[in-house]
């Protein structure tokens, strides 16, 4: 869960995406000295190398002083010198949006831009039919799960464009076909005396009155404290204090108000809940990057900038034991499987 994929170009202040198209069709990234950065980073490839690779670069210009804005805290996204026309025939997107939502122009402006967090590369572990793994050699029985919340370990620690569409597709349907066949051929099992009676507990002490934290406030300063301290560049330091952060933020949790008391298309219910899924995957995403003392693919760590084959060539799996606050998460290992192509070192 230590792999997130940042994508490079998604409008400041608002996360939405830019398509990579609009580099492949010859947009240039700037800082506010307009400069052409990523000649520095990446000057065989420059605007067009990997995802990790330009995000980490935009980041280093916004640190080191170079960022635009009042608050010098983007860089610049270029495609003035693209025809007006094949900007709305091949990139509608990135014109309206930033028309719409920024009021920028980008015929004639420079669109601000900076790496929004795109893409989970681990996830619920499971085999190539989708059948979720316990450990390295057993499963749930009848437990399937595919698309971007599984990790069956196709992309490795940095998925390539149009990757996912293997989750969707290729997974998804291997799955469906598993889970299927596994439903013809077997019973079903006893079930509890009362088995929705955790969950009614649950959403009924979420809408109890049993403290006065704001889920908004909750939700806003766990976003703060992981783009901050866990996104794209992360340490020892800046990590731990991810995670004291969170452990905190969980504890405050337990106490939050759901103002909507109602059962019906309770939309102040459903985020207070998702809130909680929230904070365990911050958690574990945290968890392991600590744990991880390299820098590989989607994970970046500023004190351990190497590749580190000997003691991180596997997968990290996690375990949560224990309950509510006092719940701890355990790390295990899982091997990578190398068949064809050996990993190697990218250079540019």
């Amino acid at each position: 869960m230590e792999f997130h994929q940042f994508h490079p170009t998604g409008l400041a202040g608002l996360g939405i995406l830019i398509t990579e198209g609009v580099r492949g069709e010859g947009g240039i990234l700037r800082n506010a000295d307009g400069e052409r950065f990523m000649e520095r980073y990446a000057p065989t490839i420059k605007d067009l190398a990997p995802r990790d690779i330009v995000a980490r670069s935009m980041v280093l210009e916004v640190l080191e002083g170079r960022g635009a804005g009042p608050n010098k805290d983007y860089v610049l996204l270029d495609v003035t010198h693209i025809p007006e026309e094949t900007l709305m025939a091949k990139l509608p997107d990135i014109m309206e949006f930033s028309r719409t939502y920024l009021g920028v122009d980008p015929v004639t402006e420079l669109v601000p831009v900076y790496p929004t967090c795109h893409y989970v590369m681990g996830g619920i572990p499971t085999n190539i039919h989708g059948e979720v793994l316990r450990d390295n050699d057993h499963v749930v029985p009848g437990l399937y799960a595919a698309g971007e919340c599984a990790c069956v370990s196709v992309h490795g620690a940095n998925r390539l464009g149009t990757n996912s569409l293997l989750d969707i597709n290729v997974f998804g349907r291997r799955s469906g076909i598993a889970a299927a066949e596994y439903a013809n051929t077997h019973d079903f099992v006893p079930l509890p005396e009362n088995p929705a009676t955790m969950v009614e507990e649950w959403v009924a002490a979420m809408l109890s009155d049993h403290g006065n934290e704001n889920v908004m406030t909750i939700r806003t300063e766990l976003q703060q404290t992981m783009n901050d301290n866990a996104a794209v560049f992360r340490t020892e330091e800046t990590l731990s204090r991810a995670l004291t952060d969170v452990r905190a933020l969980k504890k405050r949790y337990e106490h939050v108000t759901v103002t909507d008391k109602g059962k019906r298309f309770n939309s102040d219910l459903l985020e207070a809940i998702e809130l909680g899924f929230l904070l365990e995957l911050a958690e574990v995403t945290v968890v392991g990057a600590l744990n991880r003392k390299e820098t590989r693919g989607g994970h970046a760590r500023e004190d351990y900038p190497n590749r580190d084959d000997e003691n991180f060539m596997v997968h990290t799996m996690a375990y949560k034991e224990g309950e509510g606050t006092g719940a701890e998460i355990r790390l295990d290992t899982k091997p990578v499987v190398q068949t064809r192509y050996e990993p190697m070192e990218r250079k540019y």
